[in-house]
């Protein structure tokens, strides 16, 4: 028996396509496993060009049917062997797939490709990235040219929002989770400020004389009019009123040195 600890020669892999072609199911088996490693090197070799949105098993799926397609049509009258042509048919099938789930043009992934070269090459050699106006000169093109092309590229990489993408701390995160929130009270520095916003509040209130402390939960509590809670403290309507003006002066004038937080946090 053949192996497997080593890479086989071109005579053993020759031996076995031929006991493949005469129909031997286990030849044919060992064929796959012996050609498997070299579907993930061509897989992985171009996974720096896919976009985020491309998952890697689609693309060793389709790698590993591209090898089986050429252990069954590979001729060895033709000259190659059975690597080389396995890897032809393999990485093929790779650049098909990756084109089949790309809607963007094929000028839209030139232009990213040579951004990205020309972007390389003056690091390379300045040592620093470069500015919108020298890349722009380095591609031989305007800036407006440049950030028309740029604006293209960005508008072409869709992705899922469940891909998974890197975190801060080296782990794997759902991009959804990586997405900014428009909702400010989920902002831990806002959550704080308000925090801080309520407990100066409630200091100030509580210094307040009991009676406009009454006042001030019947109104804003229990939600009851000037001349309900007249009715309730026995005095009129209009000195409820005046009440309740003073509290508010009062705590204006406690909190005044807070303007700014209350703002925050309004």
């Amino acid at each position: 028996m053949i192996p497997t600890t080593r890479r086989l020669s071109h005579t053993e892999v020759l031996s076995l396509w031929e006991e493949h072609n005469n129909g031997s199911a286990t030849a044919r088996d060992r064929l796959v496993l012996t050609f498997a490693p070299l579907v993930k090197y061509v897989v992985y070799k171009k996974l720096r060009e896919m976009p985020a949105r491309c998952e890697v098993e689609d693309f060793i799926s389709c790698g590993l049917e591209a090898l089986i397609q050429s252990i069954d049509r590979y001729d060895p009258s033709k000259g190659a062997t059975l690597e080389q042509y396995a890897w032809t048919r393999i990485h093929g099938a790779v650049l098909d797939e990756l084109r089949r789930q790309d809607w963007a043009p094929r000028s839209v992934r030139r232009w990213e490709r040579d951004i990205e070269r020309a972007d390389e090459a003056f690091t390379a050699l300045h040592g620093r990235r470069p500015h919108a106006e020298e890349l722009a000169d380095a591609l031989a093109i305007d800036v407006a040219e440049l950030r028309r092309h740029r604006s293209e590229i960005q508008r072409s990489d869709v992705t899922s929002l469940n891909a998974l993408v890197a975190g801060d701390d080296d782990t794997t995160i759902e991009r959804l989770d990586a997405l900014a929130s428009a909702d400010v009270t989920l902002d831990p520095e806002h959550q704080t400020a308000c925090a801080e916003a309520k407990g100066k509040f409630r200091a100030a209130f509580a210094r307040l004389p009991r009676r406009e402390r009454e006042v001030a939960v019947l109104l804003y509590v229990k939600h009851l009019t000037l001349a309900e809670i007249g009715v309730i403290l026995g005095v009129s309507e209009s000195r409820v009123c005046q009440i309740h003006g003073g509290l508010k002066k009062q705590l204006r004038l406690a909190l005044d040195a807070e303007t700014g937080l209350f703002q925050a946090v309004a």
